[in-house]
């Protein structure tokens, strides 16, 4: 996730209990043609509006209809709620360390009768444990620093099943364009920006491939970074503009 919440005393969204005193309200926004509604609180991510990484992020999903997601760092849900939708013979995890956005995520996956899709408490990976996932959906928690952020990233491969695929949201003040290159260097040399907007860039990295002795590797390519824009122009390099 990206952004500060609304007005929490200094608090960071991604504590497990936040104290900030509550304050629920009711959002809605369209997807795909049907308007779906949430309760959002203060204390979590996106407390007063739709982040406009995270809508982004909803935007470049192309799910198919039987993939199994993780919305890491759900907050109070909007990826989860959009990917079940998308996915509707699928399963969809969402997490959350914090334990009001994980209660938030439950009741909007009730509000819009997302009944495959169910969430679990925990740092980072540790409630998927021993789960693969087609796709993983995150906007993480700038905010906490780098090296949480790479460390997440580091993980990513031991969850993706195969051919499966990480989607990565941020913009450029949280280091996006790093992260792009990290990504190259050490697991996804074909990683590409799916859509940009609003400063932000949605990442689609693929996961490794599996060599003959069963280890994961990088998948080879000849073209480096690439990139690829909404109008799905022609791959572009690391130096491409935002």
């Amino acid at each position: 996730m990206t952004r500060a919440p609304g007005p929490t005393d200094g608090e960071q969204y991604f504590v497990e209990r936040p104290h900030a005193r509550p304050d629920r309200h009711e959002l809605r926004f369209l997807y795909q043609g049907e308007l779906l509604s949430f309760v959002v609180d203060t204390g979590v991510f996106a407390s007063h509006r739709l982040d406009p990484g995270t809508a982004l992020l909803i935007e470049n999903l192309r799910l198919r209809p039987t993939d199994r997601v993780l919305d890491l760092g759900c907050g109070w849900g909007a990826v989860g709620v959009a990917a079940a939708r998308s996915a509707p013979r699928g399963e969809v995890v969402l997490t959350d360390v914090n334990r009001r956005a994980a209660r938030l995520a439950e009741e909007n996956l009730v509000r819009n009768g997302a009944r495959n899709a169910s969430v679990r408490v925990g740092r980072l990976f540790e409630p998927v444990a021993g789960m693969t996932f087609d796709v993983v959906a995150t906007n993480p928690p700038y905010r906490a620093g780098r090296e949480l952020v790479l460390g997440l990233l580091s993980e990513v491969p031991a969850v993706l099943a195969p051919g499966g695929r990480l989607l990565l949201v941020g913009k450029g003040s949280q280091g996006i364009r790093f992260y792009q290159g990290w990504l190259a260097s050490h697991w996804a040399p074909e990683v590409r920006v799916l859509d940009r907007g609003s400063g932000y860039r949605v990442l689609e990295a693929p996961a490794p491939v599996a060599a003959a002795d069963g280890r994961r590797r990088p998948r080879a390519s000849s073209k480096g970074l690439r990139t690829e824009g909404r109008s799905g122009a022609a791959p572009e390099t690391r130096r491409a503009r935002r």
